[in-house]
């Protein structure tokens, strides 16, 4: 099970310093999210950001989420910057193929997302091509959303879909995530867990990853990947 702190829950006056919090809490992941003010209503950090906090956080894998209406012009950006991975949305229709491919010939690990009112049918042909399908269980745009439940058969249609093509991509969720709905999460069959205020929020990290991450496992229906 990997826990993925997002940083844009963290305080932004410090957040070298958050970041490299997340690293000694023992978080697996840091996830970045990347808004652009027209793919989604909000504006959050760039590729300078992301290289300013690279090396206070060596050890953690860097898992760039691009809320973004042209992420084309921005993947060399954040493969320099020091992404280990990057997720574009399937919502881009017919951009999301050569995006994909781009990302994989720039050596980096694939993800894909999807909001809560695309059908899940959509991700449905890019599963073969993917290390990490997103499923969003809040409309991006701005931290501390609710979790929508009704994103979790979508959860479990990725899982059945991952199972019966014996594919290894990582099932992903964001948005409104805690001790709570990790566990409902975990059950549908998500692996893989960003979650921004229920951790940045502790005044122990450490202990807050721990305990998540033992929720997870102990709803997971399968050994996770």
């Amino acid at each position: 099970m990997i826990i993925a702190p997002s940083l844009l829950a963290a305080d932004f006056t410090r957040l070298g310093k958050e970041a490299g919090r997340a690293a000694r809490a023992g978080a697996d992941w840091l996830h970045l999210d990347i808004m652009d003010g027209h793919f989604v209503p909000n504006i959050s950090f760039g590729p300078e950001v992301v290289a300013a906090v690279r090396p206070l956080a060596k050890k953690l894998f860097f898992d760039v989420h691009l809320m973004c209406s042209k992420p084309e012009i921005l993947l060399e950006l954040f493969v320099k910057a020091g992404a280990d991975q990057i997720t574009v949305h399937v919502e881009l229709g017919e951009r999301v193929a050569p995006l994909l491919w781009k990302i994989r010939a720039l050596g980096k690990k694939v993800g894909l997302a999807i909001n809560p009112p695309t059908s899940i049918a959509e991700v449905q042909p890019f599963l073969g091509k993917i290390d990490l399908l997103l499923v969003m269980t809040v409309n991006p745009g701005f931290g501390g959303q609710s979790f929508i439940h009704e994103c979790l058969p979508k959860i479990q249609q990725a899982d059945a879909w991952r199972r019966a093509k014996k594919l290894n991509y990582r099932l992903e969720v964001d948005g409104g995530i805690n001790n709570a709905t990790v566990a409902e999460c975990a059950r549908a069959g998500a692996d893989t867990f960003v979650a921004g205020t229920a951790l940045f929020r502790q005044r122990n990290m450490g202990a807050a990853i721990k305990k998540m991450r033992k929720i997870a496992h102990a709803n997971a229906p399968r050994s996770p990947i």
